[in-house]
């Protein structure tokens, strides 16, 4: 579409460039294996979502809404004209029909996010705004329109909900054990919608390297001349593959805190799904359709879930990984392997010493050894 159309539709929900259109495409097709099969559990409790709406004067929202709308700057056709253009084009793209008001926040900080339960509202900070370009602003907007579609907010805001309430009684005995599942459990499946929202994102700006520029900057500031995205790609591999296991713990340990996955991470996730066939056959117009997802069974998507971790542990070049997939292969020399992935911090074994490094006295011939009186079960 040209922009002398796009200018005559004044603002319509269509692209200003010419970008394909998924109708009544199912956040199911652009949905991480560990995110789809979470939502889609969770979409299978009738009233689920319902019940907590009802309960959301329990919650900040209303405040929030209030505070947003009282110290930020709502997204119009008066106010960031262009931003709005962006969102309705994100809509329009993923067929969104009700699309979600956005505000502007004065905040240094670059950051963006999908919060609601009566009905999603988007937020953007001034720093994000300053910081992209608009083909990459339109792949973040295009991010937070996912996590609409999905409906992320409402879930996420319901979870969050019941780590707070559980954090109220981790006094009791074992509480707290109780919490950090919930709260490990919640990051996980936070970081793992990221990425599902990340690939939305790309749907909608349909400009790959757009969407990699916008996460360098995201780690690196506004400094485009200074990086590379081969190179910016070599530190997602360097992370994955370097150091031994207590670098992989390191990494564990360093993750579980997070909602967000590392930006190295999200960027080689985000390029592999886009020379993935699934992306291929979507830009190509078959993918779900929402219509469907009512038929979605349940234990199909755990099934797509679990096989998804497996293949991630059997193609990880993590040290750990690589030693839960050898020990699920039955590999031998457990022991051992574990030793040499810690940098052999405890020494070699003495079966591991190959004879030269053994002491003259340890290679005593058999034939100098004293002979050695029977002991009770010798003779078996």
């Amino acid at each position: 579409m040209s922009d002398d159309s796009h200018e005559q539709n004044g603002h319509e929900n269509v692209p200003g460039r010419q970008r394909r259109r998924f109708e009544g495409i199912s956040s199911r097709a652009y949905e991480h294996p560990a995110d789809r099969s979470a939502l889609v559990a969770l979409r299978k409790l009738s009233g689920f979502d319902t019940v907590f709406k009802v309960l959301s004067g329990l919650l900040p929202e209303r405040s929030l809404r209030l505070l947003f709308l009282s110290d930020s700057v709502r997204v119009s056709d008066a106010q960031f004209a262009h931003l709005n253009d962006m969102l309705r084009d994100a809509c329009h793209i993923l067929d969104l029909e009700k699309v979600p008001p956005m505000y502007v926040n004065q905040d240094p900080q670059p950051n963006a996010m999908c919060i609601g339960l009566d009905e999603p509202i988007i937020v953007v900070t001034t720093g994000l705004v300053e910081l992209l370009d608009e083909e990459e602003m339109r792949a973040v907007i295009g991010h937070e329109v996912g996590h609409a579609l999905s409906g992320h907010a409402v879930y996420r805001t319901i979870l969050l909900f019941l780590t707070n309430l559980a954090l109220r009684v981790a006094w009791i005995p074992l509480g707290n054990l109780a919490v950090m599942a919930i709260v490990t459990a919640l990051r996980e499946w936070f970081r793992k919608s990221e990425l599902s929202a990340d690939r939305a994102g790309l749907l909608v700006g349909q400009d790959l390297r757009a969407s990699m520029r916008g996460l360098m900057k995201l780690a690196g500031g506004n400094h485009l001349h200074e990086m590379n995205v081969d190179a910016f790609l070599a530190q997602a591999e360097e992370y994955e593959a370097g150091g031994d296991l207590r670098d992989s713990v390191l990494k564990i340990l360093n993750t579980l805190p997070r909602t967000h996955p590392f930006t190295t991470v999200r960027a080689a996730e985000l390029k592999k799904w886009a020379e993935s066939r699934d992306y291929q056959r979507m830009m190509d117009g078959h993918y779900p359709r929402r219509d469907a997802d009512s038929d979605t069974s349940v234990s199909d998507s755990f099934r797509q879930s679990a096989a998804s971790y497996a293949s991630d542990v059997k193609n990880s070049k993590d040290p750990l990984m690589k030693l839960v997939s050898d020990i699920a292969g039955g590999a031998g020399d457990l022991g051992g392997r574990v030793r040499r992935g810690f940098g052999g911090f405890a020494g070699p074994s003495p079966k591991d010493q190959s004879p030269k490094d053994q002491s003259p006295k340890d290679q005593t011939p058999p034939q100098e050894q004293p002979p050695q009186e029977g002991t009770p079960g010798d003779e078996a």
